[in-house]
């Protein structure tokens, strides 16, 4: 050991040692050991989380961002190969010529106190040093462990023990640092090619192997089913092998149990006993296997390390349930090696779910570019997958390499696979795709995880509601796309779609919404709608089948219509009855609900000139019907219907003769096809001006046919925008403001919209 590790060993005088992101499950660990050996620790990082508040309770002194004012009066300056030289902290501490270490310098030292072992491979290390860590624990052997997640089993991803002599840790192997080790004990998961950024080839990443084998002074324990690891590891005096057949210690009689594994272990084909390992996974089994050999070897009892294994939940991010019920499983995995991603996605099939649905998070661009094949081979084999861009790390991007390098590649080998570059977004779209029986795996070593965890949140809402009905009487989705819900084609998702059946489940759905503080909507078919591309948050409901879609003629002669039926059956089902006066409606694209909202109206006619009386949803919960007369209405405005919900409305009309009607019907029909647009459209656009009307300004002020995108003014009709296919909310929005501003520079006129403008304009939920 040179100078400063002797020093940092040296107990009797604790130094004052300062890690530069501490947040970080790496550093986060090493400060937990420096506080438990005595040393006066002080961190910084860019952000302060849940851990950072943690540490700071068990004596850690903590500033973010991170300062050059951090490291005053440090002995020691501990960093990471992913912080950068001109990091305020570090800069400072070069200028002020305070000593300083990588972070595996600063574990190999503390590694020198204790005898080591060294847990290293491409992948597994984590659970594997946690097995280990476990397993001596239970045995009575109190070992000191680093570990680079949080394990709930052990507490914390860190932990210093005063008296036993092992201390278990995983020995990095992406920047050569693995080389630093001198451990008692080596244990070899796996070698492959990764971390090309840093390597030449694999052969160069055995000889960093290789050297920390040479460097160990006791047991060599490697897994025999893995050719880099043999080659490494297989002749050496010290060697012991683990695997399925022909090794030291063998797993067989392998049961897969749902969520678990059951195997029985041999050594040197004596049966050792059973295990019930509490996660599932052959590739579990395999990191369980060599946790065995390895406290075996050291002298811990099979019995207790086999009990500890069954207690064993797994790490943070490894497998991880963040949601299960009868309905959907959601599962979080670090996985980001084509290797790691075949093992999850195989344990994943174990637990027989309908489909098995992945959102991928590359992580890196070297790694997506030299792998991208690979990544493509093993995602196809899942039944849906959603890829957003890459999670760079530390890298700078490099041209042509994003998340649409590996949709491509998944679907060259013949999977199913999108891209949803923006993260904050996406679990929009994987959310609403997801159906009963699914299994989804968040994948990736970035920040994948966030959207599993908002889609679970949300999940939970969807499944309460489902449970306030039966027989069906209410339908629930996440994330519903209002552009499938408006006749503009535009708009972002709505948070929760809720459709009732029934009168009583939309009261259900309301009562359970204002009880939880959640925005609630009612939307019919969104033919006066525009919804901003970040959506809606909150509730959503749309009424649709059962009571809501009847339609019928009661014995006094009146048109009764739910709140979902459209306007135009509204007019079929009154001129079959020789009721006239509803002509008007046959060219709304409406619903009653929505109707009689805004009292919408064509051809001179308002819909509450025509009603008699309207059943609605108060704001009490109860159920009440209010006569025409106690309903104020006005022009597009009804106060009323602001705060109560209309469920479903009686109308009047006047017995006519049917060519009557369908002379009127004809009409209007071809009124309306000469002078309105018959592409996707929210209808009238603004509401008229008392100096002229909304569409002929439009016109004199030369802007039909302006265009924003696919959004523009039509040439029937200046009043109406259209979808020519594919626009967005924002392209409909800006074209709307550029006429609201000629109209005010021009003709000093203030354009009102008529059209309802509702929801976010970025992703909030």
């Amino acid at each position: 050991m040179n100078e400063l590790s002797q020093r940092l060993t040296d107990l009797s005088r604790p130094l004052r040692i300062h890690l530069v992101g501490v947040a970080g499950s790496g550093m986060s660990g090493l400060a937990l050991l420096l506080m438990g050996m005595g040393h006066r620790v002080s961190g910084s990082d860019k952000v302060t989380s849940a851990e950072t508040e943690r540490m700071q309770g068990l004596g850690l002194r903590f500033s973010s961002p991170h300062t050059a004012d951090a490291v005053d009066g440090a002995d020691v300056v501990v960093y990471s190969s992913a912080i950068r030289p001109e990091n305020p902290a570090l800069a400072a501490a070069r200028a002020n010529g305070i000593r300083m270490m990588r972070r595996a310098e600063c574990l190999a030292a503390i590694l020198h106190t204790r005898k080591g072992i060294i847990v290293s491979g491409t992948h597994g290390k984590t659970t594997t040093s946690a097995m280990v860590a476990h397993g001596l624990r239970e045995a009575g052997l109190n070992p000191s462990h680093y570990v680079g997640a949080e394990i709930p089993v052990l507490g914390q991803n860190a932990r210093w023990s005063e008296h036993g002599e092992w201390m278990v840790a995983e020995g990095d192997e992406s920047d050569g640092t693995l080389a630093l080790y001198h451990p008692a004990c080596a244990i070899v998961l796996n070698i492959e090619a990764e971390h090309l950024d840093h390597y030449r080839d694999i052969d160069e990443i055995k000889e960093v192997f290789r050297t920390l084998i040479a460097q160990t002074t006791g047991p060599i324990v490697f897994c025999a089913e893995d050719e880099g690891a043999k080659d490494v590891c297989g002749g050496h005096p010290e060697a012991i092998s683990y695997g399925w057949s022909d090794a030291d210690y063998v797993a067989g009689e392998i049961r897969e149990l749902r969520g678990a594994t059951a195997f029985s272990v041999f050594r040197k084909g004596e049966k050792l006993g059973e295990v019930e390992l509490a996660i599932p996974g052959r590739h579990n089994v395999l990191n369980a296997l060599a946790a065995i050999a390895t406290c075996d070897r050291l002298g811990a009892d099979f019995l207790l390390v086999s009990r500890a294994l069954n207690s064993f939940a797994g790490a943070k991010r490894r497998f991880e349930t963040k949601y299960l019920s009868k309905r959907l499983r959601i599962v979080d995995d670090y996985g980001h090696h084509p290797t790691e991603i075949a093992a999850t996605l195989q344990t994943a099939r174990q637990l027989k779910p309908e489909r098995v649905v992945v959102l991928f998070q590359p992580h890196r661009f070297t790694r997506t570019q030299a792998l991208a094949e690979d990544f493509g081979e093993v995602l196809a084999k899942a039944d849906e997958v959603f890829v957003c861009d890459v999670y760079p790390a530390s890298e700078r991007p490099i041209p042509g390499v994003s998340g649409q390098t590996v949709v491509d590649a998944v679907n060259r080998h013949g999977g199913t696979a999108v891209s949803v570059p923006n993260l904050a977004a996406a679990h929009h779209r994987v959310g609403n795709a997801l159906d009963p029986g699914d299994l989804l795996i968040t994948l990736g070593a970035g920040n994948v995880h966030e959207a599993g965890t908002r889609i679970a949140r949300d999940q939970k809402v969807v499944e309460e509601m489902l449970q306030l009905v039966t027989d069906g009487a209410m339908t629930v989705r996440l994330y519903e796309p209002m552009r499938r819900h408006t006749t503009m084609l535009v708009g972002g998702p709505a948070q929760f779609w809720i459709e009732p059946h029934t009168f009583e489940a939309f009261a259900e759905a309301v009562a359970y919404c204002r009880e939880r503080g959640i925005a609630v909507r009612v939307v019919g078919r969104g033919s006066n709608l525009l919804v901003r591309d970040g959506g809606i948050r909150g509730a959503v409901i749309h009424p649709k089948g059962g009571e809501f879609n009847d339609c019928h003629v009661d014995e006094e002669g009146h048109v009764v219509a739910g709140a979902g039926v459209r306007l135009k059956k509204v007019a079929s089902v009154a001129e079959a009855a020789g009721i006239g006066g509803f002509e008007w409606m046959e060219g709304i694209p409406g619903n009653v609900g929505g109707a009689l909202r805004m009292n919408a109206g064509a051809m001179g006619v308002e819909t509450f000139d025509q009603v008699v009386s309207v059943t609605l949803l108060g704001e009490d919960g109860e159920i009440v019907t209010r006569s025409r007369d106690e309903v104020e209405s006005f022009y597009r405005n009804v106060p009323e219907l602001r705060r109560n919900f209309a469920l479903k409305a009686v109308f009047s009309g006047e017995p006519d003769t049917a060519e009557n009607i369908r002379q009127r019907w004809d009409d209007s029909r071809a009124k309306r096809r000469a002078t309105q647009p018959v592409a996707a459209s929210a209808g009238c656009i603004f509401k008229n001006p008392e100096a002229v009307p909304a569409g002929m300004l439009v016109d004199e002020l030369g802007m039909k046919g302006t265009g924003e995108g696919p959004a523009e003014v039509s040439a029937e009709h200046g009043n109406f925008i259209v979808n020519r296919g594919g626009a967005k909310a924002g392209d409909v929005l800006g074209l709307i403001e550029r006429i609201r501003g000629q109209a005010r520079m021009k003709r000093n006129i203030e354009l009102e919209t008529e059209v309802k403008i509702i929801g976010e304009d970025e992703p909030t939920f």
